[in-house]
């Protein structure tokens, strides 16, 4: 089995959100999303402090699909430079696990 991972990405909002979750799931990018409505980001840009109203998704994948998973969302966003952060699942319910495996499936 591969190595279980989760990756966050911040969108300009609800609506962005749920677009790129339900096209990186219904395409098996992921198996699951969840998608935090509201966040404060407050970040530089543009050599700027800025201060945004964001939404943050969660999504749960196999670590082998990190670079399809990472094109596809750059194709889709609206950021120039959207966060893409994975962090491996260093433990978790192997039920759980064994799901996203059977679930990830994206093959291009």
């Amino acid at each position: 089995m591969s190595k279980s991972i989760v990756i966050y990405v911040t969108c300009a909002g609800l609506e962005e959100a749920e677009k790129l979750g339900e096209f990186m799931v219904s395409n098996r990018y992921a198996a699951c999303v969840n998608i935090v409505p509201s966040i404060k980001s407050i970040y530089w840009w543009d050599n700027k402090l800025n201060k945004e109203q964001e939404a943050l998704l969660i999504f749960k994948t196999k670590g082998s699909l990190f670079s399809l998973f990472k094109e596809n969302i750059k194709k889709q966003h609206s950021y120039s430079v959207p966060e893409i952060i994975a962090v491996e699942i260093a433990e978790g319910d192997e039920d759980y696990l064994s799901w996203i495996e059977k679930e990830a499936t994206a093959s291009s």
